[in-house]
């Protein structure tokens, strides 16, 4: 029988962990009454250096049960790097692996499903939000943009696809080949190319505390995307300099025919082409410089995180 490990990365999640905690162990403690998991199946919450009592609760909950394991990161690494730490760790004791947020907005219910895919012989299992009727018009438009973005980019993305997963042992493994630093899991994961399959979900609403991807932090995580993925800014902005080059002659032709003709000669044309043409090369700079960022800090090879504590029956016994 197979074990089943849910990863679930927390920042300040105070007000929501102990609500989590008792859904999840509910769910695995079904899933193992219909021999469809083993007993030793785990919930891991990976405390990615909360400032609140967060992993206090951790600890209280592997108290409580040994179905509760923690990581405690050294400190604030990022949801993506709390769930590559999560993964990197379960994968040395369960056979499939779980990923879902700590606000369990993310129905648990579909798990079952995505174990059947998994017997099925699927590797990576992606659950997908049915229908967004339950976001504002903002947040709707600007994720469904993005999506669409991402895949006009080159990315493969799976549209309406967040980090709630399904991947197995071997998944994992591969995932553990990819060296980059920034990671971006919605397009790393892809790009295993193992047997996948995709459940769709109504997503809930938040019960409590507040969202951690407000919408600065939306913008900086799809920047992190375009840039770790696809290298088709560069291309456009090739582009974008050929068309402006050949405009350039078409005005020069006609700056030589005004300066034989008594026209007048304005300002305004002057003016759109110089703010024009300056607007464009500082978003061009910008875009490169985005991509020489990239380069540099990858070329550091700087560890993802750092593990303070470990939370684990498991663990202790070997």
């Amino acid at each position: 029988m197979n074990t089943l490990y849910i990863v679930v990365p927390c920042y300040n999640e105070q007000e929501t962990i102990e609500y989590s905690a008792k859904r999840l162990l509910e769910k695995v403690e079904d899933l193992v009454s219909h021999s469809r998991v083993s007993t030793d199946s785990r919930i891991l919450f990976v405390n990615d250096g909360s400032t609140d009592q967060t992993w206090d609760l951790i600890k209280q909950l592997h108290k409580s049960s040994v179905a509760f394991c923690g990581l405690d990161l050294s400190c604030n690494k990022g949801q993506q790097n709390a769930l590559m730490a999560g993964l990197m760790y379960a994968k040395e004791y369960a056979d499939v692996v779980v990923t879902l947020d700590a606000d369990l907005q993310d129905d648990i219910d579909v798990i079952d499903k995505m174990l059947d895919k998994f017997d099925e012989g699927c590797d990576v299992v992606y659950g997908v939000r049915s229908s967004r009727r339950k976001d504002s018009f903002f947040k709707k438009m600007t994720a469904e943009a993005f999506y669409r973005f991402m895949n006009f980019l080159g990315a493969k993305t799976i549209f309406n696809h967040a980090d709630f997963r399904l991947m197995s042992r071997r998944a994992v493994n591969a995932l553990e080949q990819f060296e980059e630093v920034n990671l971006f899991l919605r397009g790393i994961v892809p790009l295993i190319g193992y047997n996948t399959a995709i459940v769709e979900y109504e997503r809930k609403r938040r019960k409590a505390g507040e969202t951690k991807y407000p919408f600065r932090k939306m913008v900086s995580f799809a920047l992190d995307g375009i840039t770790s993925f696809s290298i088709r800014p560069l291309r456009i902005i090739t582009l974008l300099g050929v068309v402006i080059l050949f405009v350039s002659l078409i005005m020069l032709v006609y700056a030589l025919v005004s300066f034989f003709t008594d026209a007048v000669k304005g300002w305004s044309s002057i003016l759109i082409s110089i703010w024009g043409i300056g607007g464009l090369t500082l978003f061009s700079i910008g875009v490169v410089g985005e991509y020489v960022g990239k380069t540099y800090l990858e070329s550091k090879r700087r560890p993802k995180y750092f593990v303070k504590e470990i939370l684990d029956e498991k663990k202790k016994s070997q």
